[in-house]
């Protein structure tokens, strides 16, 4: 649904995106991850023909944007960043007007309406003026009008931002759900939001990716991937430090003391690596062991390692 090839940005000194290219099939959820000033703004609007590209090709629904561009916006909706509406209309008049934009009329565009202001629950707010909205309620009506004309694809830029977390999770649901049909790009500093929400997700530094996959395959990035972190009662830190470190997987293991119970991580010589669970389990047979688990990764350790690699390296020292 949606194929990028090489683009490219410039503006004037500055190469604010550098050679982006990635797709985004009908049924996936992307998520767009990266630090501020990464490039993520600026490659949503170039995927929605609102800045033309200094280089490359974004194709949408089988359009090239650049020589078809109206038959290419019609199939998507765009929440652009810090959501603007026109703020001397009303939420109702607002929507109305967006539904004309979109060529709806009649019980059609009254249809789409309904439809928009029962999933973004704005019932409550639905005559008051833009201007007097909260930002939570401002965000949600916003995003009511990218998918009022019920879009094959989706181009959201923060949706939850400003919302609180009740909202938040409605969002979610909501982006979850029509993922199953559409295809779905947002970009987003909430990590926690790429498992609750994403099939895959893509991490843009400096305008340039550095990581894209599933959640699962980008946690397995982490240094704390396959790691075996236990609680063990009655043993000193010293001498359950010197048994695992004795592992052939092991490559270092960390205690914390806490009365009579010591707190260990034991980090894999191969991110991963799931033999490592098996020879702590081994090597612990007979110890009082309160509990025991394998670590998935984290992902905000790999975000700082990819976009901010010196921090990350000091992080995994201490």
């Amino acid at each position: 649904m949606i194929k990028v090839e090489n683009l490219t940005k410039i503006f004037g000194t500055k190469r604010a995106v550098d050679g982006v290219s990635f797709t985004v099939e009908r049924g996936e959820v992307l998520g767009f991850l990266g630090p501020n000033g990464a490039g993520k703004s600026t490659t949503m609007r170039m995927l929605t023909g609102f800045l033309p590209p200094t280089g490359g090709k974004i194709t949408v629904g089988g359009f090239d944007m650049a020589e078809n561009p109206i038959p290419a916006k019609k199939l998507i909706g765009y929440l652009p960043e810090s959501a603007p509406a026109y703020t001397d209309m009303t939420v109702y008049g607002f929507l109305d007007f967006c539904a004309e934009i979109r060529g709806l009329r009649g019980d059609a565009k009254t249809a789409a309406i309904q439809r928009v202001v029962d999933l973004c629950f704005l019932k409550t707010v639905l005559h008051q003026n833009v201007d007097t909205l909260s930002k939570g309620y401002r965000h949600r009506t916003c995003f009511a009008q990218s998918i009022i004309h019920d879009p094959d694809i989706l181009v959201l830029d923060e949706p939850t931002d400003g919302l609180d977390p009740n909202q938040k999770h409605e969002i979610r649901q909501l982006i979850r759900k029509m993922g199953e049909t559409k295809a779905i790009i947002f970009s987003t500093h909430i990590l926690e939001e790429v498992d609750a929400v994403c099939s895959r997700a893509i991490i843009i530094d400096r305008g340039a990716i550095v990581a894209n996959g599933t959640p699962a395959e980008l946690r397995r990035k982490s240094h704390w991937a396959g790691a075996v972190t236990l609680r063990v009662n009655g043993m000193t830190a010293t001498a359950v430090q010197e048994k695992l470190n004795q592992l052939r997987t092991a490559k270092k293991v960390t205690t914390a003391t806490d009365g009579n119970r010591v707190t260990v991580t034991v980090f894999p010589r191969t991110a991963g690596d799931g033999d490592l669970t098996r020879e702590v389990i081994g090597a612990t047979s007979g110890w009082q062991v309160e509990e025991l688990r394998t670590e998935e990764g984290r992902l905000d350790e790999v975000f700082r390692s990819i976009t901010m690699p010196d921090t990350a390296g000091k992080e995994a020292k201490l």
